[in-house]
């Protein structure tokens, strides 16, 4: 009769062999990558539906933390649901800014939002975390982008739903750069007992 820890030992090491020789177990390859690929899309539909209002640029300071100034527009469906809202977050003496988008869920999480400044080139946004009626998709700014929103006239926003359709809706970019450079519209200050 076999010992019991030699049986457990051959399960452990044909458990091992199986998952090394299955090629949806195999290890990555320099061909593959972290990031997902282009998924191509069943057809394309504009969001024509979306009323935006006005940009907003708020700032929040807590004690002696550097200010985060947050310049948004929100869009809304005829209901009165958020169908997009766009957030630049900058912190006072930071270098770099995010990008921050709001989502309605049932988007194709594996496919990155996509913001195109007029006729530039895209930038894709990846998703971060989803809740129960929002999806943020969020990540650094890259360089220039700040520059081109504030001489834009649009920008452009592009995701995926879950049918693999497409969705585009132009956002509007022409009271970004006085709204950016001005004062904020409110500065909310939380008061830290130090």
């Amino acid at each position: 009769m076999p010992r019991p820890l030699s049986s457990i030992s051959g399960l452990l090491i044909g458990a091992v062999v199986a998952t090394a020789t299955y090629p949806g177990f195999a290890a990555p390859t320099a061909a593959q990558s972290d990031e997902p690929a282009e998924v191509a899309t069943r057809g394309q539909r504009e969001v024509k539906d979306v009323t935006y209002g006005d940009w907003q640029k708020l700032c929040f300071k807590a004690g002696s933390a550097p200010t985060l100034c947050r310049t948004s527009i929100t869009g809304k469906f005829p209901t009165g649901q958020t169908a997009v809202r766009v957030d630049l977050i900058e912190r006072e003496g930071a270098s770099t800014a995010r990008l921050q988008l709001f989502l309605p869920v049932g988007m194709y999480l594996r496919q990155p939002a996509k913001l195109t400044v007029d006729q530039g080139s895209p930038i894709r946004i990846p998703y971060s975390w989803c809740l129960s009626n929002v999806c943020v998709a969020a990540d650094a700014a890259p360089a220039g982008i700040v520059k081109e929103m504030e001489s834009g006239k649009t920008l452009a926003l592009e995701v995926v739903d879950s049918n693999v359709l497409a969705l585009t809706t132009s956002v509007p970019l022409a009271q970004f750069a006085p709204v950016h450079k001005g004062a904020p519209a409110k500065t909310l200050e939380q008061y830290v007992d130090e």
